[in-house]
């Protein structure tokens, strides 16, 4: 369906009934809601689940600014439209920073926090950078340059956007795939400035890890022990932030472990909701 917000349109799925968890996508610019909807749907005979393109992402209107305090007004007047007092929060990889603002900004509005492969900081970036370039041998076109240039958001085009998602998404798997990375960059919407402008205009200033001790909902973090881009290393540093946190490392993923190990992750979440009580 489509839904009208703070003058905009987002394309915006629900599946199920019941307590309502909205899952927000990572990637800003490259993500859409279709692998958190994909990856929560068993969940969907308990719980609603509303997923989204993001303002600027997939088939959502691209209409800057592409800021975290206008993502997080989305999202709550998002949950406004869908009249829900409370929510589950879960977001992940960039997703995940929009899900800690939103819910230090919102405290109230939040019964629980899931976080899946993300980073209170951006000091784990050049960890990121060292694990793409050790597998350069294997990939000869991941190079400093190209990393440069995604991480410092001065991506030229849409064109070179996709050409270097291409570059690095076998990357995301703990086992390489090729045709399944294809499909991947096959898929995707691609939009430099939303891109560019998290990762030039948000990320030189976000850092949380001040305010983790602030989040006193219940909170899941999990992370795949092979994530190259967010290591296991800023998912324990949230777990250690936010008081009895509960941190799960999934051994056998990458970056995507509601993918790549979906039964157990359905199993972890699961269990994570009914000990609160939601």
């Amino acid at each position: 369906m489509n839904v009208t917000i703070n003058g905009i349109t987002l394309n915006v799925d629900v599946q199920g009934s019941g307590t309502p968890i909205y899952a927000h996508h990572g990637a800003p610019g490259l993500g859409t809601h279709a692998t958190p909807k994909r990856a929560f749907a068993p969940l969907a005979g308990e719980y609603r689940i509303v997923t989204f393109d993001a303002r600027g992402s997939g088939a959502s209107d691209a209409v800057p600014p592409y800021t975290h305090a206008q993502w997080v007004a989305d999202l709550d007047a998002l949950r406004e439209h869908f009249g829900d007092e409370t929510i589950i929060m879960k977001g992940g990889s960039y997703g995940g920073y929009v899900a800690l603002e939103y819910t230090l900004a919102h405290p109230d509005r939040v019964s629980a926090l899931i976080l899946r492969d993300t980073s209170a900081s951006r000091r784990f970036e050049e960890l990121a950078r060292q694990n793409a370039l050790a597998r350069a041998k294997e990939f000869p076109a991941i190079t400093e340059e190209m990393l440069d240039m995604v991480f410092s958001g001065r991506v030229p085009s849409d064109e070179a956007m996709r050409d270097a998602y291409a570059t690095i998404a076998p990357l995301y798997d703990a086992k390489t795939d090729p045709a399944k990375a294809a499909e991947r960059v096959r898929a995707a919407t691609y939009r430099a400035d939303t891109h560019n402008q998290a990762f030039a205009g948000n990320l030189p200033h976000y850092d949380l890890t001040g305010r983790l001790h602030e989040i006193t909902v219940p909170t899941l973090i999990v992370v795949g022990r092979h994530d190259w881009i967010t290591p296991v290393a800023a998912s324990e540093e949230i777990a250690a932030g936010i008081p009895h946190a509960e941190l799960v490392i999934f051994e056998h993923s990458g970056h995507s472990p509601q993918l790549e190990e979906n039964e157990r992750f359905v199993s972890v979440v699961g269990d994570f909701l009914e000990r609160n009580g939601l």
